[in-house]
C-alpha cells in the first residue's frame, strides 16, 4: 500500500469559479487509487485566495486570508468526496486520521513563514513517510522560464534537489505566489529526499502518474 500525497493547486479547482464537473471526475480517479493506496489531498488557494490578498496588507495579513481560502477550497473538496467529518488543521491531525482512513483532505495547516499549502504538502509527506508527492499546478510542469511570459520556455523533465533549490531561491517569496514549489517546500523535499512530480491539471496525465507511467511533466529527485 503507497502512500500519496497530493497538492492540488488552487487554480485548478475554482480556475474563476468552481469547476465541479472537473473534481467529480478528479474524485472517481483517486477513490479508485486508494481501493489500495492512501492519499492526502492539500488544497491551495488559488484565485479564492487571490481575490483577498491586496497589496497594501503586509505579508503576514495576505497569508493569514491565504490560509483561510485553501480551507474553504477544502471544505469543497471535502464535499466532493462526500467526506462529512471537519477537515483537519494541523499535521497531527493529518497523520491521525489517515490511520482509519484512505483519503484525507485538508488545506493550510497553520500560519508558518514563506510557505504555502505547497510547503505544507511536503511537511505531510515527510510525516507520513509517502512513497512521493504530486504536485498538480496550472502549468505542465517545470520549466526554464515563465511559459506564460516566454514563447521559447523549455519545460525541465528532470532536475536534481539541488539544481531545483537553486533555481527556487533565486525568487523572493510572497503569500500566493505563482512559483510550481515555495522555497519551504524545496528546501524540505531537497533535505529529506523527498521525490517530487510537478504536473499540470490533466487527470490522464495524473493516471500515469499514479500508475507509474510515463507522463508530462517534471520529476524532482
Amino acid at each position: 500500500m503507497k502512500k500519496v500525497v497530493i497538492s492540488l493547486g488552487g487554480s485548478i479547482v475554482v480556475p474563476d469559479k468552481v469547476n465541479y464537473s472537473y473534481l467529480k471526475n478528479f474524485k472517481k480517479l483517486i477513490t479508485n487509487f486508494s481501493k489500495r493506496n492512501k492519499v492526502v489531498i492539500v488544497v491551495g488557494g488559488g484565485s479564492t485566495a487571490r481575490k483577498y490578498m491586496k497589496k497594501k496588507f503586509d505579508n503576514t495579513t495576505n497569508s493569514r486570508l491565504g490560509i483561510t481560502a485553501t480551507r474553504l477550497n477544502a471544505r469543497l473538496v471535502n464535499g466532493i468526496f462526500n467526506k462529512k467529518e471537519p477537515i483537519p488543521i494541523r499535521l497531527t491531525e493529518v497523520k491521525k486520521e489517515l490511520k482509519s482512513k484512505n483519503i484525507v483532505v485538508c488545506g493550510a495547516l497553520g500560519y508558518k513563514k514563506s510557505c504555502t499549502t505547497d510547503g505544507n504538502a511536503a511537511q505531510v509527506a515527510k510525516k507520513i513517510k509517502a512513497e512521493y508527492l504530486i504536485n498538480m499546478t496550472n502549468v505542465k510542469g517545470l520549466y526554464d522560464k515563465n511559459p506564460k511570459t516566454n514563447k521559447s520556455a523549455k519545460l525541465i523533465k528532470k532536475i536534481s534537489f539541488k539544481d531545483f533549490l537553486k533555481m527556487i531561491n533565486k525568487i523572493k517569496f510572497q503569500a500566493g505566489q505563482h512559483f510550481v514549489l515555495d522555497q519551504f517546500a524545496a528546501k524540505l523535499i531537497a533535505r529529506k529526499k523527498i521525490k517530487t512530480y510537478i504536473i499540470g491539471p490533466s487527470l490522464v496525465n495524473l493516471k500515469k502518474v499514479l500508475s507509474n507511467k510515463k507522463f508530462i511533466g517534471t520529476t524532482i529527485s
